[in-house]
């Protein structure tokens, strides 16, 4: 006699284990988030030749690097939020192709606007739909275990990466010119999108697995998300403008931008070139601020997930802002040991700021914490845009960086401010949007 397998009885059905994916997509998110920053930040040695050739004013080209540093963030919470409609891989696959045309074309470019166009609109949308969103989203699907590091190891790739490509484009700019290095700039964004393709996935059960450091015995829920993405993102970005929270984790990375990306980043290598330093000294300098980065970065997401996230802010602020005070004081023709000390100090904190922001973040929106940084760091780069026009202005009106390199220590001070007036405990939380089928 055959037994016959009772009718109640579920058929065995093969459930997720851990594998090595978490790992192959962080990976990737890693080499796509170093390339972004460095097509990104390129324009940082081209405002010399560009002014040589063209004639334009310093403020007139940072006005492109300023639009561009707005749209990186401003882009950044819809990107997060198209990743939840279509996935990952076709957002990033299409952002780098926006790269590559932006990059290629501005070879042929004749007139300022050009460049606003270029470099201004189409990079600034191809990079911002790489930025540190995409870091909390690839963080928050695939990692429950060591999240505060990998989030600290992917930051590291999106702030060193321009800080550590500045000497290649320093160097082609000088020796074959800025089209030329421009043209590397579309090669290599083409030659990620393959990588991209194969590697990224969307979520663990696209590849039957789990996120590393989840149970593979108990099922994930998934978030399935159908409607229009402008319209989740502005949702989003409603129900959270309407907590203290915040509005004081924006203010605060609104001041990390001004200081890091939109003074330093755009303006070290022009102001270092003004005391006599050549530019390639200069753009050296900052990649090893990309070196230190890395250290710091990651440390800080270490730190993250056994200290109070507003204390460390507070910290990181407070430090930044008292070396960019004696700055004007060390710029000279030469590299000297206190110069030295300056971007060794820099590098470690230059990004630190950003795992214990993404891990407030989630702590109080929860699942909507990667749109919700994405309006937050949308924050960090209106500081950067206006911070990379201002400095470009007081450089045109004074004669001088000295006047921004202070105002951005004392906005660091106010920054601190802000970290510690972060509740202490949950107070208020978004209400996670009801599912759309």
């Amino acid at each position: 006699m055959t037994e016959t397998r009772p009718e109640t009885e579920e058929p065995d059905t093969p459930r997720a284990r851990p594998s090595a994916w978490p790992w192959a997509v962080a990976a990737t998110a890693f080499v796509t988030l170093l390339g972004a920053s460095g097509f990104r930040s390129a324009p940082g040695v081209f405002v010399e030749p560009l002014h040589a050739e063209f004639g334009w004013s310093t403020a007139t080209i940072s006005s492109a690097v300023s639009l561009n540093l707005l749209l990186y963030g401003v882009v950044s919470p819809f990107a997060a939020a198209l990743m939840e409609r279509f996935g990952m891989r076709r957002v990033v696959s299409l952002a780098l192709l926006l790269v590559a045309a932006g990059s290629g074309l501005t070879v042929f470019m004749t007139a300022a606007w050009q460049l606003v166009l270029l470099w201004g609109v189409l990079i600034g949308v191809g990079t911002g739909s790489m930025a540190l969103a995409f870091v909390a989203t690839v963080t928050g699907r695939w990692f429950v275990r060591r999240r505060g590091l990998v989030s600290g190891v992917l930051t590291a790739a999106q702030a060193a990466g321009g800080l550590v490509f500045l000497p290649l484009m320093a160097a082609l700019a000088g020796s074959v010119g800025w089209r030329g290095a421009s043209l590397v700039i579309t090669a290599g964004a083409l030659l990620v999108v393959p990588l991209v393709v194969f590697l990224l996935r969307d979520r663990p059960s696209d590849v039957g697995t789990v996120a590393l450091g989840a149970d593979p015995e108990q099922e994930q829920p998934e978030e399935v998300v159908t409607g229009g993405a402008a319209r989740r993102t502005l949702t989003v970005l409603r129900d959270a403008a309407r907590t203290g929270t915040f509005w004081l984790l924006a203010g605060g990375f609104a001041i990390c931008g001004a200081t890091t990306v939109g003074l330093l980043n755009t303006h070290f290598v022009p102001a270092a070139h003004e005391h006599g330093m050549p530019a390639t000294t200069a753009a050296g300098l900052l990649a090893v601020v990309g070196v230190f980065d890395v250290v710091g970065t990651i440390a800080s997401g270490w730190f993250t997930d056994r200290v109070d996230p507003r204390k460390l802010l507070a910290v990181y602020y407070v430090l930044r802002g008292a070396s960019l005070v004696v700055l004007p004081f060390l710029l000279a023709p030469t590299a000297a040991p206190p110069l030295w000390a300056f971007i060794v100090f820099y590098g470690l904190d230059w990004v630190a700021t950003v795992p214990p922001t993404v891990a407030l973040c989630r702590e109080r929106f929860g699942a909507r914490a990667p749109i919700v940084f994405g309006w937050v760091f949308a924050a960090h780069q209106v500081g950067s845009a206006i911070a990379a026009v201002g400095a470009g202005l007081i450089r045109d009106l004074s004669g001088s960086y000295d006047g921004a390199w202070w105002s951005a220590g004392a906005l660091c001070a106010v920054a601190a401010l802000l970290s510690l007036a972060v509740p202490r405990m949950v107070a208020t939380r978004t209400a996670p949007e009801p599912v759309r089928s």
